[in-house]
């Protein structure tokens, strides 16, 4: 007897989590939860769109769409080399 599709054939699932993630990485700043939200939410995507992952490989392809965007998200907003905060004024004193 069949109760249904598992968790991980369901897209709103990977897409709910996704939005879970996103809102934890407001919550935690500095780009840590925001390549996996964009990894789920493309699982997601591709669940909707009728492919069909068996549970290692929705991992799978979740773990390398996470990784790539967690680097480029790093390329584009993280700290370039060479580069330093440094402050002119102390914001105490006036």
């Amino acid at each position: 007897m069949m109760w249904g599709a598992p968790v991980w054939e369901i897209w709103w699932a990977w897409v709910a989590f996704g939005l879970v993630l996103a809102i934890l990485e407001v919550l935690v700043s500095g780009f840590i939860f925001l390549g996996f939200a964009i990894g789920a939410v493309i699982v997601g995507v591709l669940v909707a769109l009728v492919v069909v992952f068996s549970l290692p490989w929705a991992l799978v392809v979740f773990s390398i769409v996470s990784l790539v965007a967690w680097i480029a998200l790093r390329q584009v907003f993280g700290i370039r080399h060479g580069q330093r905060k440094t402050f002119d004024r102390d914001i105490n004193e006036d």
